[in-house]
């Protein structure tokens, strides 16, 4: 599988951006995808993560409430609708897919797509 994230861009503190992931191969209904990020200095996070049907979906604390993933499995997409951005939001996006349902960390993931900036000014 290969990913694409895009969408990426600068917005001022309690906007909104949309980030996209395209994914290429047949077995993209096969993986759990995930949202992580990394901000400068520091290590890359866990942000959103769904199941490869859609039915579950579960959120880093920081952006519950805030973040919404989705998935579109005819189109081989995922989408991470962002609303009431923080400037701690600012960071380095990157979409992921594991074959693990249960598993979160970035050394559990299978594939990686190039990162898409998200800047957020106060």
């Amino acid at each position: 599988v290969q990913l694409q994230a895009s969408g990426g861009g600068s917005v001022q503190a309690g906007g909104s951006l949309r980030l996209s992931c395209a994914a290429s191969g047949r077995t993209f209904s096969s993986y759990h995808m995930r949202w992580f990020r990394q901000a400068p200095g520091k290590e890359r996070e866990f942000v959103a993560g769904i199941n490869w049907s859609g039915g579950y979906t579960n959120y880093a604390t920081s952006v519950k409430g805030r973040f919404t993933i989705s998935r579109d499995n005819a189109e081989n997409t995922v989408h991470l609708q962002m609303n009431s951005l923080k400037p701690e939001d600012t960071a380095v996006y990157y979409c992921a897919a594991t074959r693990y349902y249960n598993d979160y960390t970035a050394n559990g993931m299978d594939y990686w797509g190039k990162g898409t900036l998200v800047t957020v000014s106060s």
